[in-house]
């Protein structure tokens, strides 16, 4: 409002001329220097050195807007490539944040998976030592089974040898009592 003001009062001319105004933002203040030519040194009487003075004060007031704007129009900028990057590490947090809580959703997942599976792995587990030790007795009552036939077996045999030996000794008997001898004297001959 005060520049717009301060626009409005023209200076009457002089053969000094006025401060350029920036067409655009300018890029850095350092680099842009206002150059404030000294005032035209006329002392002839006191009533022009008056309007020196006042038109000194204008000119500084002008060149002090042009200043001025330049400093707002850096600030703009500043305030624009502040929130920019603002911007930008907000967006950046908000990919980092979703990223980071993709991962642990990932990770959660596979966790559950590896958990359901070893739960799995262990109730086949189970099962094949169900199995297993199924297996184990069925084996175990064949051995037994067949500890049970091979008693039998040596049994009969031993029952056998038993009976052959009382027949052996009656017929030695008979055949000393007869007084004679066996026709077969051995199962070979």
């Amino acid at each position: 409002m005060a520049a717009d003001e301060a626009k409005k009062v023209e200076p009457e001319p002089c053969s000094d001329p006025p401060a350029p105004e920036p067409a655009e933002a300018p890029k850095d203040v350092s680099e842009e220097k206002i150059v404030v030519p000294p005032p035209p040194e006329e002392k002839a009487d006191e009533s022009k050195a008056l309007v020196v003075v006042e038109m000194d004060d204008i000119y500084m007031l002008k060149s002090f807007n042009v200043f001025s704007d330049a400093v707002l129009a850096r600030v703009a900028t500043e305030k624009r490539l502040s929130l920019i990057k603002a911007w930008e590490e907000s967006e950046k947090s908000k990919a980092e944040n979703k990223a980071q809580k993709k991962i642990s959703a990932i990770a959660a997942w596979e966790n559950s998976k590896k958990a359901s599976l070893e739960a799995e792995l262990k109730k086949i587990e189970e099962q094949l030592e169900k199995k297993k030790a199924q297996y184990i007795e069925k084996m175990k009552n064949r051995v037994a089974l067949v500890h049970k036939a091979a008693e039998e077996k040596r049994a009969m045999v031993e029952a056998k040898r038993g009976e052959d030996l009382l027949k052996a000794d009656e017929m030695a008997a008979k055949y000393r009592a007869t007084g004679t001898g066996p026709k077969k004297l051995l199962g070979c001959f």
